[in-house]
C-alpha cells in the first residue's frame, strides 16, 4: 500500500463529494425546475439551488454547510489492510476539515464538546466489505443532520390517518408516503429516499442508506420493486409539498427500495431521507492507490476548471402576480416587520447573528448575548476559516428551525427579535410570539450554503466560540442582498402550515 497515494485520493474524494453535486442528481433538479410554475416559490427555490450548485463548483467549496454524517462504504480485496486504510481516511477527513471542505461536525454525546476535526467515537462511519477483485472501491456519502432527522422507521401493522397499514406492499407504500409527508420542508426537499423492507431495526436503517449509493436512473433488478419505486415516485409527487415545503410538483427526485429477510414477528420499513444536496461520490483504486475510475462521474467532468459563474444572487424577474421582492436594511423596525406578509420575498442587508441549538438552550436558561437585542437571528452553523487574523465564511446555509421551537418564543420576547431566519418552518408557539411581539420567520433556501456565503461581506466578531465550538457559536455576519421568503408573518399566517394542511388532504386522497 502506498500511503501517500491513498491519502491523496481519499482527500480528493472528500473534496469532490463536498463541493460537486453528482451529475445524475443535478440533472433531475434542472429538468424538474423547468416544470414548476414560473414565479412560484418552488421555481424560486430550485433556481437558487441550481445557482448554489454552480457556485460550489466554481469555488470548490461545500454545497451545504452541514457536513452531516461522513459515511464511507469501502470494498477491498481479501487480505487487504483495512485498518491502515481507515487510518488514512481519518487523516484525510482531518485535513479536509482544516481546509474547510468539511465543517467541524463531530460532538461528544456526553460532554457536548466538538472535537474540531470530525473524528471521535463512531465518526466517521465505516462500512467495510470484501470482494474478489484486486481493487479498492471507496464511496462516500455526506448526509446532513436535517435530512437525517427526517429518516423514519415503521413497524407493520400500524395505523396512519385512520387507515390500517398491513404487512404487504400496500402497507409499505402508505408508511413511506407518510414519512415523505412528515418531512415537508424540514429535510431540505426535494428529497431522495432509500427504503428497506424488512431486516431488523439496525440492518433496516443501514440497508435503506445503502440504497442511496444507487444512481437516480438505476432500475431495480427485482421487477416488483422497480414498479413499486415508480409508483412511490408518482404518488409522492402528487402531494404538492414541493421544494422546501413551499408547494410544487417536485417533492422527491428519486426512490430506491431494497428488501431484507425478516423475523416472523417483525416487519420493519425503514426510510432514509436524503436532501436535494445529495452528496455522494466514489473512486476505484488499485491496491497501490492509483485511480482506476471515478464513480458518479460525467466524462471529462474534472478535466477543466468549472466555467466562471456570477457570484451575484439572481432572483430573476419572474414573480407571481401580487407578490413582491422587498429590499430591507437591518436593523428592522416594528413598522418594517408589520408591513410584511407571508409570501413576500425579501433581500436583507445589514447585521445578522447566528444561533443554533446550544445557543437557544443557553439563552433560554438565562445566558445572555446582549448583541442580539432588537436583531435578526439566523439558524445557521457556518463553515468559517480564520486567515490572517480575519474570519472568512466558506459556507452559510440555514439549519432546520423546528428544533428551536421549545425556546424561540422566549428568545423573541426577551430580546425583541425582529426576524428569525431558518428552514422548514416553526410551530404554533413561535407563530404566536411573532404576532405578539412583531417578528417574522424568514425561510432561507435549505442547503444553499454558497448562495448565502456570497452574501456575507464581513464577520466583525463571534461570541461563545470557546464554549460551544465554531458551528454552535454566535457569529456576527454582515450580509448584503440576502434572499429569503416570509413564511410566518406578524399577523398570524404561516405558509408552511397551509402547505402541510393542503398536502395532508392530498395524502388522504392517495392513501
Amino acid at each position: 500500500m502506498n500511503r501517500d497515494a491513498f491519502f491523496k485520493q481519499m482527500l480528493e474524494l472528500v473534496r469532490r463529494t463536498s463541493a460537486f453535486l453528482p451529475p445524475d442528481v443535478e440533472s433531475v433538479l434542472a429538468i424538474r425546475q423547468a416544470l414548476e410554475n414560473p414565479g412560484s416559490k418552488a421555481d424560486l427555490a430550485l433556481r437558487l439551488v441550481l445557482q448554489n450548485i454552480g457556485l460550489a463548483k466554481r469555488f470548490s467549496a461545500p454545497i451545504c454547510q452541514d457536513t452531516g454524517t461522513i459515511g464511507f462504504y469501502i470494498k477491498t480485496p481479501v487480505g487487504f489492510d483495512q485498518l491502515a486504510l481507515q487510518e488514512i481516511c481519518c487523516d484525510a477527513v482531518v485535513e479536509a476539515t482544516r481546509k474547510g471542505y468539511l465543517r467541524q461536525n463531530s460532538v461528544d454525546s456526553l460532554t457536548g464538546r466538538n472535537t474540531g476535526n470530525n473524528l471521535g467515537a463512531g465518526s466517521p462511519v465505516f462500512h467495510w466489505h470484501q470482494h474478489r477483485h484486486e481493487t479498492v472501491d471507496a464511496r462516500l456519502i455526506l448526509k446532513g443532520g436535517g435530512c437525517e432527522n427526517m429518516s423514519a422507521q415503521y413497524s407493520l401493522p400500524t395505523t396512519i390517518n385512520g387507515k390500517r397499514c398491513d404487512r404487504d406492499l400496500e402497507g409499505v407504500r402508505d408508511v413511506v408516503l407518510d414519512a415523505i409527508w412528515q418531512a415537508q420542508g424540514k429535510g431540505c426537499g426535494p428529497g431522495f429516499i432509500g427504503v428497506c423492507i424488512g431486516g431488523d431495526r439496525a440492518q433496516g436503517y443501514d440497508f435503506a442508506k445503502e440504497q442511496l449509493l444507487r444512481t437516480v436512473e438505476d432500475v431495480n433488478p427485482v421487477p416488483e420493486l422497480a414498479a413499486f419505486e415508480d409508483r412511490i415516485m408518482k404518488d409522492a409527487n402528487q402531494l404538492n409539498i414541493g421544494p422546501m415545503g413551499f408547494g410544487g410538483k417536485l417533492t422527491i427526485g428519486g426512490c430506491k427500495i431494497g428488501a431484507r429477510n425478516r423475523l416472523p414477528a417483525s416487519f420493519f420499513v425503514s426510510v432514509a431521507y436524503m436532501c436535494w444536496a445529495y452528496r455522494r461520490r466514489g473512486v476505484v483504486l488499485d491496491t497501490k492507490g492509483n485511480v482506476q475510475d471515478w464513480l458518479y462521474h460525467a466524462p471529462g467532468e474534472f478535466d477543466h476548471e468549472p466555467e466562471p459563474t456570477s457570484n451575484v444572487v439572481d432572483l430573476g424577474n419572474k414573480v407571481a402576480p401580487g407578490e413582491r421582492i422587498i429590499p430591507l436594511t437591518l436593523p428592522l423596525s416594528e413598522a418594517d416587520v408589520r408591513s410584511l406578509r407571508a409570501g413576500d420575498v425579501v433581500m436583507l442587508s445589514g447585521m445578522v447573528l447566528t444561533g443554533r441549538d446550544e445557543v437557544h438552550k443557553f439563552l433560554f436558561k438565562g445566558g445572555d448575548v446582549p448583541a442580539m437585542q432588537g436583531g435578526v437571528i439566523y439558524h445557521c452553523g457556518p463553515v468559517v476559516l480564520e486567515e490572517g487574523g480575519k474570519y472568512r465564511v466558506v459556507a452559510a446555509g440555514p439549519t432546520t428551525s423546528i428544533r428551536e421551537e421549545p425556546y424561540q418564543a422566549d428568545v423573541i420576547a426577551r430580546y425583541g427579535i425582529k426576524a428569525v431566519i431558518g428552514k422548514g418552518g416553526m410551530g404554533a408557539k413561535t407563530l404566536a410570539a411573532c404576532k405578539e411581539h412583531g417578528c417574522v420567520y424568514l425561510h432561507a433556501i435549505g442547503g444553499a450554503a454558497q448562495i448565502y456565503a456570497q452574501c456575507v461581506t464581513d464577520v466583525p466578531g463571534v461570541f461563545l466560540k470557546e464554549k460551544f465550538g465554531s458551528p454552535e457559536a454566535v457569529w456576527q455576519l454582515v450580509v448584503k442582498d440576502f434572499p429569503a421568503v416570509v413564511t410566518m408573518d406578524a399577523h398570524g399566517r404561516s405558509l408552511h402550515a397551509e402547505v402541510a394542511d393542503a398536502s395532508k388532504q392530498e395524502l388522504a386522497g392517495v392513501l
